[in-house]
């Protein structure tokens, strides 16, 4: 495209400010003709030139045309419109930058950064039953302002709380209290969505629910999500934080099976997994609370190379509740599990502490280093008809040595907590188990490299399909149509099909490398 053709689409632009009306470009024009036209743009926020970069994974790099920075819904609505006139050029919603293998990044498209768009936008209803959140709102600052100008709280949480509002609901969302309320997709009943056609929906169960439904878990490939409205209730006060040991793994998913199905339970219950070891990243030190210890005279003789720690929580109100109280409930559920003795850990702290525990790691893994170093991550769902398989072939087996990381493990509840309408796809069951493999790059000689620890999640994988396991990835990454395909099963169609209505150019989420530009 020569000066003078820029300039006259430039000059139409002004004139109409309708990115529908221009002309569709050709593959000879260059990046800095398609950046002229995005600057001429009347958008409310700012562009700018891309630079290469990197996700929190840390193993994918790209180098992006142009960043936008938008400060509305209607600014996305206007780069979508144009960039569906431009050939091979797509569009990528990027967060807070925590995916893992690139899936928020795009090579030579546009970017756009959703914590510039209304970053301020939280706003609980006077009833208190719920809150309008921009897209790009943390997690962490929903919490702040609910909790410390409202008293209120989301219902559902992710463990951590540095992503986007629109980052979990494009996938799930899930934590310790999965099991009752369901996941973060479970948790909102309007969404504000801009889809890959450049529309601007207002939608919810009711109201053209198709487009609810399918950006709910739809990996960023139907829409991108501008407004969420989240469910609140009251917030408490406090939390009784407790982590109890099993040597046997039949036993620990006996008892945090037990609890998940109780009644009258803990607010929060998750597991994970460790080396029966002082290796002070995968073994005991991991464990305790405060400054409480854990060696070896406190596991049975009997224990083998591996451990399993239950972690669960009470909420509770300081000025409504007698620590007495909070005392006999708690051992009166525990009570009834069969955890090692002298192996009670227990630690009372402020309801948003508790909730904003990992950003305490954060901060401590920025200032060592290693919170920038790669992290081939693996998360997975596993059917609980599995998990004892898993644990005998993975844990015992692949990972007896530990990851570098937490290596995490619970129970969540299918039945009336997860509805089949999203983009979300399960194992069969009522209950599914959370494997998240949170591996750390750590210096040599103490770690596997990046290339080593990718090779043994690939194995890992293998390792369940060759036994038949019934599992999904969560947070998904494939590299072929086949094996997405594969992923979503009987689902596949249907995804397909929402992809043609509601982006039938494949413009949005090319990092997830489901669909090709067309």
């Amino acid at each position: 495209m020569s000066p003078t053709t820029t300039i006259g689409y430039t000059e139409r632009f002004l004139h109409e400010n309708d990115a529908e009306s221009i002309p569709a470009m050709d593959s000879t024009d260059t990046a800095g003709d398609i950046l002229a036209l995005f600057k001429s743009l009347d958008l409310q926020g700012s562009i700018e030139h891309g630079s290469a970069s990197r996700d929190f994974g840390g193993m994918h790099s790209s180098e992006p045309l142009a960043i936008i920075k938008p400060a509305s819904s209607e600014d996305i609505s206007k780069v979508i419109k144009l960039a569906k006139r431009i050939p091979h050029l797509t569009v990528a919603a990027s967060g807070n930058d925590h995916s893992i293998n690139g899936q928020a990044m795009v090579d030579n498209g546009i970017i756009i950064d959703m914590k510039s768009m209304d970053a301020d936008r939280i706003e609980v209803a006077p009833s208190g039953s719920y809150v309008d959140v921009s897209g790009g709102v943390l997690w962490e600052d929903v919490l702040k302002s609910c909790v410390l100008n409202h008293g209120l709280s989301p219902r559902s949480w992710t463990d951590y709380l540095g992503l986007t509002v629109g980052g979990t609901l494009s996938n799930a969302g899930v934590s310790g209290q999965t099991f009752i309320y369901g996941p973060q997709t479970e948790n909102v009943t309007e969404l504000e969505v801009i889809t890959g056609n450049g529309e601007t929906i207002f939608c919810s169960h009711n109201e053209k629910s198709e487009v609810f439904f399918s950006v709910l878990g739809g990996l960023g490939q139907f829409g991108i999500i501008t407004r969420a409205r989240v469910l609140l209730q009251p917030a408490p006060d406090m939390v009784r934080w407790i982590r109890v040991v099993y040597h046997e793994f039949t036993e620990f998913t006996r008892d945090i099976e037990l609890l998940v199905g109780l009644g009258d339970t803990f607010d929060y219950v998750e597991g994970f997994v460790f080396v029966n070891s002082d290796d002070p990243i995968n073994g005991w030190p991991s464990v305790p609370l405060d400054l409480n210890r854990l060696d070896s005279t406190q596991i049975p003789s009997i224990a083998g190379p591996l451990l399993y720690c239950l972690e669960v929580a009470l909420n509770y109100n300081k000025n409504e509740t007698l620590p007495s109280s909070v005392d006999m409930r708690a051992e009166k559920l525990l009570g009834q599990l069969r955890f090692c003795k002298n192996s009670n850990f227990q630690k009372d702290l402020s309801y948003m502490d508790f909730l904003l525990r990992i950003k305490h790691v954060e901060e401590q893994a920025k200032a060592n280093g290693i919170w920038d170093t790669p992290h081939p991550w693996l998360n997975l769902f596993v059917s609980k008809k599995d998990i004892a398989n898993f644990d005998r072939h993975i844990f015992k087996n692949i990972l007896k040595n530990g990851v570098g990381g937490p290596m995490l493990i619970y129970p969540i509840l299918r039945s009336n907590r997860w509805d089949d309408r999203t983009s979300v796809v399960l194992p069969e069951g009522e209950i599914i188990y959370l494997v998240a493999l949170l591996r750390f790059c750590l210096p040599y000689p103490k770690g596997l490299s990046v290339e080593e620890m990718v090779a043994q999640n690939h194995e890992i994988v293998q390792c369940c399909i060759e036994n038949g396991f019934d599992f999904k990835k969560y947070l998904p990454h494939y590299n072929s149509r086949e094996e997405w395909k594969q992923h979503f099963g009987n689902q596949w169609t249907r995804f397909q099909e929402r992809k043609a209505r509601f982006d039938p150019m494949a413009i949005l989420a090319p990092g997830q490398k489901i669909f090709t530009r067309n």
